[in-house]
């Protein structure tokens, strides 16, 4: 600090104080030097198999340092060839390092831990050249958090067998990590993923790569085996490469939802598991009885952390209208004493943006909005050379504009006002993402319930969502697993045609020509009277839209009765009727809702050879058997209503101070498309652990026996069920599946058909990146407890939602942060974080 020399020893200390200068204050980058000096001055290879790789013949690219513009290092465009031999050697060294024991693969990741520490300042000072950001958040958050997490993911492979017994590795994970935070984002994938026993492929981000090949050289120092840990360079194209690879068994994404999606549908049918952490546009809602001076500290590490390029960034700011003005002026006047500048100035808050191109996309937002009439606020001067752009704030804008809407991925801030608690969750809502936000009050029931009603994935309350983002990414519970390991590659090679041939329908024709016939009356002399089954949504029986029926016949070729033909406006009225229950349901108190599911097994046993027999017509089982299946049923009510009020969540630790609240809650509208083994067992094992946790669904029953499913009409009316909950269409399973998968307010598809319309499923739920859980066309056997009743049947139930407690920031309240997580079992959708690599046995 320098002061003002015209000041003498007689100046007060209020303005010695005020003559105060900042800087500048570089950091040292000597120690970057010397080490691209070490790899002929910064000509960087491949990391395979333990050692650097230059295969002959590659493009390369430089990259540069943002905040000056001078390079940095050159590395290699790789091609399919080094994206074969990379994942050939993750494959071979998998062999090994699944089987190594825990305390081994333990004192691995503790090694890991301590090299990075050993060379924390190069990695610090690494990540603020190659990525822009400031030496200070490399520093003090990066690299630390990056330490953290291998020594918290030491302590879980050590304690694997304990803690995770019957859960193995997944195999070969082929990890892609974004810009933004290159070092952290990787950490996140990796350390899970090996302390599980799993290999793992990195490919880095195109504008910064030398901290993931940094890693990978301490990885090597610190004695991880040869192939364990692989880092390949490239294009985007080679992202697709390495995911569509045939021996990797899963796909660790962080990045946009564009290619999020892109994603989704190219491994969709082939079994590979896929994490994806996307984009976001999240709301930071402050109300009239926040603390302001709070608020302003709280919004700049929410949007000018890290130049705005967090996914995660509070980009849009809801005011209540009698604070708006001042808050505004409040920020306003924080931004003129906003530093920004050179990466390694340890002065400055906020650094360079990591590229030319995405400095243009953030000035072609501000000046859309400029356009529009919105009123533009920017600090001023920056640095004129270098990469930078500067914090910018927008006000007097429409809710449809683009700069809200839109993920700008910049340090922009965007304002609206709003009058109500109801308006401000509205506007919150209006977005097709929901990734993080915070809200801001000292009325803790109105900022609980205002948690509760914001559909978004990390909500911090009196707090700011950096300071959760930081907590909430080392809980045990992010897990991927498997109901049926060991089917990769499987229908890797299914043709395009099937994406669009699939779900089509022809509706029934006389069947006459077909050895088949009509059932006759009891009295065996007049012929029976015809029997058309009706759907069931909204809590009543009603009509298919359209007056096409299918026979069901029975092994002698008897047709039994006609249930309904379903289409895509029965979809759209059973969906409709659903979300009307779901509120509703989703609150009840949980003992009500075990209550009903054990009503249910009451009023189905009183109709047990009733039902039975109609097992037995329909497939031509032995009566014994039904009356089996029909008593495992009931016997799966009871078990499933047994959980509506023991799978709540937990209560546990995070890796910084404090302690989470687990909440599970209901994923939404869940559709499922039912096998056609044990029709009515199977219709009970996945519809009783959806609702017990609170989900409504549209649920479409065995294709080829569906009168099991009808008729339990009478058990939900008599069992008081509420309407909405669980609503049934009949018809083709595929047809169904299909308009259930394209819904874009269906949360969850869950699909056991064929493996082709497991493929569909998974490719199609790219569209609004629901959640999806299907059987790739492989049986499971529906009496076996850990098939048909397993924990993974509550873990494709529910997303969760953590409360986090301590102390806010600038201020003495007791804060809360509050996350929901959408994690899947074939899709697992990570919003913020990582997933452990396991799969259950």
């Amino acid at each position: 600090m320098a002061a003002d020399t015209k000041t003498t020893p007689k100046n007060s200390v209020a303005e010695i104080f005020k003559s105060m200068e900042y800087g500048p204050a570089p950091e040292a980058d000597n120690v970057v030097k010397a080490w691209l000096n070490d790899h002929d001055n910064g000509e960087f290879g491949l990391f395979i198999d333990g050692k650097w790789v230059k295969p002959d013949g590659r493009k390369t690219y430089q990259t540069k340092n943002p905040a000056t513009g001078e390079p940095l290092a050159t590395t290699i465009q790789g091609e399919q060839e080094d994206v074969d031999l990379a994942v050939s050697s993750a494959k071979k060294a998998y062999e090994t390092w699944s089987k190594t024991p825990n305390h081994v693969r333990a004192r691995h990741l503790y090694s890991i831990a301590r090299h990075i520490q050993k060379h924390m300042r190069l990695f610090s000072v690494v990540e603020a050249m190659d990525n822009g950001k400031t030496f200070r958040e490399t520093r003090d958050a990066d690299i630390p958090i990056v330490v953290r997490h291998f020594y918290h993911h030491a302590g879980w492979a050590q304690l694997m067998d304990t803690e995770m017994r019957g859960w193995k590795s997944v195999g070969v994970i082929g990890g892609i990590v974004p810009w933004n935070f290159p070092l952290m984002l990787l950490t996140w994938k990796i350390a899970p993923a090996l302390a599980m026993g799993n290999t793992v492929v990195l490919k880095p981000a195109t504008y910064t790569r030398l901290s993931a090949l940094l890693l990978a050289e301490v990885c090597a120092e610190a004695g991880l085996p040869p192939g364990v840990f692989n880092v390949i360079t490239g294009s985007g194209a080679m992202g697709s490469k390495l995911a569509d690879h045939p021996d990797v068994d899963k796909v660790a994404f962080t990045g946009s939802t564009g290619v999020g999606q892109t994603l989704r549908r190219l491994t969709a049918g082939s079994g590979k598991k896929l994490s994806l952490e996307l984009g976001g546009k999240s709301p930071v809602v402050v109300f009239e009885t926040a603390d302001l001076d709070s608020t302003v500290e709280g919004v700049v590490d929410a949007i000018w952390f890290n130049q705005g390029q967090v996914c995660s960034a509070g980009s849009r700011l809801l005011v209540q209208e009698g604070i708006h003005d001042k808050l505004v002026a409040k920020l306003k006047e924080r931004l003129t004493h906003f530093r920004v500048g050179d990466s390694l100035d340890k002065t400055v808050d906020m650094g360079a943006i990591v590229d030319e191109s995405q400095r243009k996309s953030i000035e072609e937002y501000v000046e859309s909005a400029r356009q529009e009439g919105a009123e533009i606020f920017q600090i001023s001067p920056i640095p004129k050379k270098g990469c930078f752009y500067p914090p910018t704030i927008i006000t007097n804008v429409q809710t449809v504009s683009r700069v809200v809407v839109e993920e700008i991925f910049g340090p922009v801030l965007v304002v609206l006002p709003f009058r109500t608690a109801k308006e401000a969750i509205a506007l919150s809502n209006n977005t097709i993402y929901g990734l993080g936000g915070s809200v801001w009050t000292e009325n803790i029931p109105l900022a609980l319930e205002a948690a509760l009603s914001i559909k978004a994935g990390t909500l911090a309350l009196v707090a700011t969502s950096r300071v959760a983002m930081v907590e909430m990414v080392a809980k045990r519970d992010y897990l991927s697993m498997s109901d049926h390991p060991g089917k990769r590659g499987r229908d890797q090679n299914l043709c395009s045609w099937i994406l669009k041939a699939f779900g089509q329908m022809v509706q029934a024709r006389p069947t006459i020509g077909n050895n088949q016939k009509n059932e006759i009356s009891a009295d065996g002399n007049l012929p029976g009277i015809d029997r058309t089954f009706k759907m069931y949504y909204g809590g009543k029986q009603a009509r298919p839209d359209a007056p096409y029926a299918r026979p069901v016949v029975s092994p002698n070729g008897t047709v039994i009765a006609h249930v309904g033909e379903g289409n895509r406006k029965d979809v759209r009225n059973a969906v409709e009727a659903a979300h009307a229950a779901a509120a509703g349901w989703g609150k009840r108190a949980a003992h009500n809702r075990a209550q009903i599911v054990y009503y249910m097994a009451e009023n189905l046993e009183l109709r047990r050879d009733e039902v039975a027999n109609r097992i037995h017509q329909m497939t031509g089982r032995s009566m014994d058997d039904c009356r089996t299946e029909v008593d495992l049923s009931v016997q799966r009510l009871f078990h499933w209503g047994a959980y509506c009020d023991k799978y709540g969540g937990t209560v546990q630790e995070t890796t910084l101070y404090g302690c989470t609240v687990k909440v599970h809650e209901p994923m939404g509208v869940i559709g499922i498309a039912c096998p056609d083994e044990y029709p009515l067992l199977g219709f009970v094992s996945l519809f009783a652990p959806a609702v017990i946790r609170g989900n409504v669904i549209v649920i479409v029953p065995s294709e080829k026996y569906p009168l099991s499913a009808l008729d339990l009409y009478q058990v939900f009316d008599t069992s008081d069920l509420p309407g909405g909950v669980v609503n049934i269409l009949t018809g083709d399973r595929n047809h169904l599946a299909k308009y259930l998968t394209e819904h874009q307010d269906v949360q969850s598809m869950w699909y056991f058909g064929t493996a082709e319309g497991s493929k569909f499923v998974e490719y199609m739920s790219a569209e609004n990146v629901k959640r999806t859980w299907v059987n790739y066309g492989l049986a499971r056997d529906w009496t076996d407890q850990e098939q048909g009743q397993g924990e993974e049947f509550l873990y494709q139930s529910i997303q969760w939602r953590d409360v986090f407690g301590t102390k806010a920031h600038h201020t003495g309240h007791a804060c809360f942060f509050v996350e929901v997580r959408h994690i899947g079992n074939d899709v697992d959708i990570i919003l913020l974080g990582f997933s452990i690599d396991v799969e259950y046995r």
